[in-house]
C-alpha cells in the first residue's frame, strides 16, 4: 500500500487499553520514544493489535503545536 504520508515509524505495540467504543495504543518507536494514540476498539480488533505485535505509526497532520 502506497501512501502520502512521509512521517511513517516502525515500532511495538506496547499497550493496549480499550473502552467502550475507544483504545488508547502505545506504541514503542525506539530511543525511549513512546507514541499512543487513539482509535476505536473496532479498529484494534480488525489491525489484530496486541502487546508485541510490530505496527506502523502514521503521522499525517496539518499542523503541529508545541508548548514549553
Amino acid at each position: 500500500m502506497k501512501l502520502s504520508a512521509r512521517n511513517i515509524l516502525k515500532g511495538t505495540v506496547t499497550k493496549v487499553k480499550k473502552g467502550a467504543v475507544a483504545a488508547q495504543v502505545s506504541v514503542d518507536v525506539g530511543g525511549g520514544n513512546v507514541i499512543t494514540s487513539t482509535i476505536t476498539v473496532d479498529a484494534v480488533d480488525d489491525l489484530g493489535l496486541s502487546e508485541g505485535k510490530d505496527v506502523s505509526v502514521i503521522i499525517k497532520a496539518s499542523e503541529v503545536i508545541l508548548g514549553a
